[in-house]
């Protein structure tokens, strides 16, 4: 279990720091809140407790039942200090070495990483003084995170701003977990419908919700890989660290996928319309009263084998197989068909297009793996264990390089 420390200081931006509990705390670190004095004008303890489940320290010479004076002991029980937001009065008195409260006591006492998160008025941030303790802190090893650049409070506009909270989440993260398995592993992620129009109005498309491919990026970048994630049209959030790429037809994302080559993974969760309107009309398609209109259809890049073919070819490629009779058999001829090296299969008779869970199995060239129901951000963790597993005995991956 990792453990923060987090100081809040006494600006307006400390509001933000119960969103940065809230996600620290969605990520299983225990959170151990501090509050400097002027912290209080802001937000309220019982606020943090509330959020972190645990005791607000405020006071230097609280009483203790502990054998150690107290301010060291939380000194010592932490992964990583975290002051959000890091005042201009905070930094300097953390650069001159005041003690003269808890929090600054225990950023004097810890021998544990700190990393600082500023935020104040643009020309409090550009004084001389101010960037004189933050060279100060620097050299000493603090780590910084932002400031951000935009719209204060005061109605200014400048540097000063407090980082965004899941940026500062992802910094923790990074020095919570400094053994990345797949650092330096590039990855490609399908996932969503594509859209084929027929008219301004009409199209070819499918049910699929994107979830699945979502989670699969996310888990990737989890774990340390460069994640771009081609999207067909879904209205999901971006997972941190990915950089998603947003396209429409089966043709944008065939060119979204060449265009990220070259790369060393590829997982195809994209459901991809099989076929397009030969040709689009230019206005829409009128009821008239006649027969209805013939639509001529065309076929579709085939993305998964195209990216198997490629004279770049990832050194793994996974594609996904949504099938409603006779799956396995489907699934496996698929993957042969396609030129893959491992093939999900499942069965999307029963609601599985937008649904939380999913029913899969893993078909290589060893055989086929049968998965029990779960939900699909566990699908996506327990595939991404397997592709760690790979690139960790690969001569060739670039972990091992």
């Amino acid at each position: 279990m990792r453990r923060v420390l987090l100081i809040v200081g006494g600006g307006i931006a400390a509001y933000r720091a119960l969103e940065l509990v809230r996600l620290l705390r969605a990520d299983g670190v225990v959170v151990t809140p501090v509050m400097t004095e002027a912290a209080k004008a802001f937000v309220t303890p019982l606020s943090l407790e509330a959020l972190t489940s645990e005791k607000v320290h405020d006071a230097l010479f609280a009483p203790t039942q502990e054998s150690e004076i107290g301010h060291i002991a939380l000194a010592r029980s932490t992964d990583l200090v975290v002051v959000c937001p890091a005042t201009a009065d905070l930094m300097a008195r953390m650069a001159h070495g005041l003690a003269d409260d808890l929090a600054t006591t225990l950023l004097l006492a810890t021998t544990t990483p700190i990393l600082i998160a500023p935020s104040m008025n643009v020309r409090m941030w550009e004084h001389p003084a101010t960037q004189a303790s933050l060279t100060l802190l620097k050299a000493r090893g603090v780590h910084v995170v932002g400031p951000d650049v935009g719209a204060m409070a005061c109605g200014e506009t400048g540097p000063g701003r407090l980082s965004q909270p899941d940026h500062i989440q992802r910094v923790i993260r990074d020095f919570l977990n400094p053994f990345r398995p797949l650092r330096g592993i590039r990855a490609l992620v399908t996932a969503g419908p594509t859209v084929e129009p027929l008219d301004p109005v009409r199209f070819i498309s499918n049910h699929s919700s994107g979830r699945q491919g979502y989670a699969i990026a996310g888990a990737l970048a989890a774990r340390g890989a460069d994640v771009t994630l081609v999207s067909g049209p879904v209205s999901l959030p971006v997972p941190d660290g990915v950089t998603r790429l947003s396209v429409t037809t089966a043709q944008e994302m065939l060119a979204a996928c060449e265009e990220a080559l070259p790369i060393d993974l590829a997982v195809c969760t994209a459901a991809v319309s099989d076929w397009r309107a030969k040709k689009v009309a230019s206005g829409k398609i009128k009821k008239n009263g006649d027969a209805p209109p013939v639509l001529e259809l065309t076929e579709n890049p085939d993305i998964l084998a195209s990216l198997c073919r490629n004279t770049r070819r990832p050194a793994l490629v996974i594609g996904f197989a949504a099938e409603t009779d006779d799956v396995l058999e489907n699934a496996t001829a698929k993957r042969l068909r396609k030129g893959c090296d491992w093939l999900v299969a499942n069965d999307v008779r029963n609601g599985v297009f937008g649904a939380a869970s999913n029913t899969v199995s893993l078909i290589d060239s060893h055989g086929t793996e049968h998965w029990p129901e779960m939900d699909k951000t566990d699908v996506a963790e327990k595939l991404v264990e397997r592709v760690e597993a790979f690139f960790r005995n690969d001569p060739a991956s670039p972990q091992n390089g």
